[in-house]
């Protein structure tokens, strides 16, 4: 008999999530994001929501995505050992994120302040990419976080996890959650 399930975990990319660039819509972008990963190991999935969170109010806070009509967007992937975050700002900010290497008591504090520190520290990796490398037109920030070895995959997820559909006027309207390869 053919097994339903892969002997190696399947690579999954979530549709891209579009979010008001308020930090008032924190709730929603930690509540779909522990949505998305149910399944995995809650260490993991709490670690992922709490450095999205940070990722997801600096580009509310400090770019042009906190302004008027400004939007973030959210993107995540797994690979076998690993899941990977990553939010796209409108631009406007005029810098890019880091951690200072040499840090006075003001960018200690800067850096304090957007949660870098904290994504620096539980992520095995995390940069950033310019979405326009010649006009501050976005920045796409990223985190990588380890998936525990041995640790049981989600059996649900294939390659492409649809989110939601937007219908015109008249709203969302329910998709599945996960395309199934026929």
């Amino acid at each position: 008999m053919r097994s339903l399930h892969p002997a190696h975990p399947v690579h999954t990319v979530w549709e891209p999530r579009t979010y008001p660039g308020s930090s008032a819509h924190l709730r929603t972008v930690r509540a779909d994001l522990s949505h998305d990963l149910a399944g995995f190991d809650d260490d993991l999935r709490e670690t992922v929501v709490l450095c999205a969170s940070e990722l997801f109010a600096n580009c509310a806070e400090y770019t042009d995505s906190g302004g008027r009509g400004g939007e973030v967007l959210r993107f995540l992937a797994w690979g076998a050992d690993r899941v990977r975050v990553g939010f796209t700002d409108a631009g406007g900010s005029g810098g890019l994120p880091r951690v200072p290497a040499e840090r006075s008591d003001d960018e200690w504090a800067w850096a304090e302040e957007r949660g870098l520190l904290m994504v620096e520290a539980l992520s095995t990796a995390w940069g950033h990419l310019l979405s326009a490398p010649w006009a501050d037109l976005g920045t796409h920030v990223w985190a990588e976080f380890p998936v525990p070895s041995g640790a049981p995959a989600p059996q649900h997820l294939a390659a492409y996890v649809f989110t939601d559909l937007h219908v015109g006027d008249r709203g969302r309207a329910p998709v599945p959650d996960v395309l199934t390869p026929r």
